[in-house]
């Protein structure tokens, strides 16, 4: 049986690959890998940048590969491996360098966490990719945990930090997106939003005036669109129980008295 399995699956290799979806994979790690070298270099503007960009080609890679009908299983274990690099430790590395160098080992094994736990998340994720709800995310995704990290060193750089100095804020950061990485907090997945169907007008103007605010103020839109994103888990979290406290109050309220 296992014979039979691994055979098929180096037949499978053997006919080749789909070359766009996994190109564009190939540019996401290459934005991760570059955003690397870019942080131990020094240059923590560009080595944010590529960490967005790897983010767009990410977040193109598989609309692709869904438009086009080339999903496979190596593309799959491509992008996540491509995932872990690009959002894992390319971001770990940056705020290592950034904020997190002079606490010495406890900035390093804050880094560490980060990578290990955005590791977990994408384990999770390709374990459950067959049985979880596809319009949103158990956990943080990681790409947007890579995000936040990148929108507040672009924001700081914007504002005049040279990120020399110590910033506790940095390592509280990096313990709660481990940690909601790791939890089950839901958050929305925009997967199934099809550009290519027809969508009422205002959606048009919506996303434009987007585009437009972020290209006028790229750091701070950013910022904000990140952590806006960063915290609907945990509200909806709040949310909800706060709905299921008002809908047990007022059941208690409706029940009849019996003596």
């Amino acid at each position: 049986m296992n014979k039979k399995k691994h055979k098929k699956t180096r037949e499978g290799v053997r006919r080749g690959v789909h070359i766009l979806p996994n190109l564009l994979t190939s540019g996401s790690l290459f934005g991760g890998f570059y955003a690397i070298v870019a942080a131990f270099s020094g240059d923590y503007l560009i080595a944010a940048a590529a960490i967005f960009i790897a983010i767009f080609l990410d977040g193109v890679d598989g609309k692709v590969a869904r438009l086009t009908r080339t999903t496979s299983r190596f593309g799959v274990e491509y992008d996540s491996l491509s995932d872990l690099v690009a959002f894992g430790v390319a971001p770990a590395i940056l705020v290592f360098t950034w904020a997190l160098q002079p606490y010495g080992r406890l900035g390093w094994l804050a880094a560490f966490l980060y990578v290990a736990c955005g590791a977990l998340r994408l384990a999770r994720f390709n374990v459950q990719a067959d049985t979880v709800e596809p319009r949103s995310f158990r956990g943080l995704p990681i790409p947007m945990a890579a995000a936040v990290i990148a929108a507040t060193v672009l924001l700081l750089h914007h504002l005049g930090e040279t990120g020399d100095t110590k910033h506790l804020s940095f390592l509280i950061l990096i313990y709660v997106l481990a940690f909601l990485m790791v939890s089950n907090i839901r958050y929305p997945s925009f997967k199934n939003l099809e550009l290519l169907k027809r969508k009422p007008f205002n959606t048009l103007v919506a996303m434009t005036l987007t585009i437009v605010v972020v290209v006028a103020e790229p750091a701070i839109m950013l910022f904000i669109i990140s952590f806006v994103y960063l915290l609907m888990g945990p509200v909806n979290v709040v949310r909800g129980w706060y709905w299921k406290r008002v809908a047990a109050s007022s059941e208690k309220k409706t029940q009849p008295l019996t003596r």
